[in-house]
């Protein structure tokens, strides 16, 4: 018998593009919010594919939000009517559809007067703005 090699991740991308499943953006978390804690939150209105609280990379700590991919946009739409302005861990949270977006990186044009690049003036070099999440 053939052993057949699943890799679970490509799942969540099946389900993106098929337009099978809906992220959320969850925002005003509070510090103490866990991606554990936020999925665990969500999985009463259905199942939930993927659950990620937003850290700062070069701290740690969580930015405040996070984002939400249910399997089912019926159970999408319930968690946003029942969590937006909700309570959780002592904040209230804001839950709305997340804005998708086509493919990573880019930076915007100029820059107005710093050289160009879109790159801004981060000692870094990476955009503000940009996350790394999937």
């Amino acid at each position: 018998m053939a052993l057949i090699r699943f890799d679970a991740s490509l799942v969540g991308v099946w389900l993106r593009e098929t337009g099978m499943s809906k992220k959320l953006f969850v925002g005003g978390l509070a510090w103490a919010t866990t991606t554990d804690g936020l999925r665990k939150a969500f999985e009463q209105f259905g199942e939930v594919s993927d659950a990620k609280v937003i850290t700062d990379r070069d701290t740690g700590r969580s930015r405040g939000f996070g984002f939400v991919t249910f399997s089912d946009d019926s159970a999408a739409t319930s968690a946003i009517t029942a969590m937006d302005g909700r309570d959780l861990d002592g904040r209230s949270i804001r839950v709305n559809e997340a804005n998708q977006t086509q493919g990573q990186g880019g930076g915007g044009g100029g820059g107005g007067g710093r050289g160009g690049g879109g790159r801004g003036s981060r000692r870094d070099g990476g955009s503000r703005h940009h996350y790394d999440y999937e």
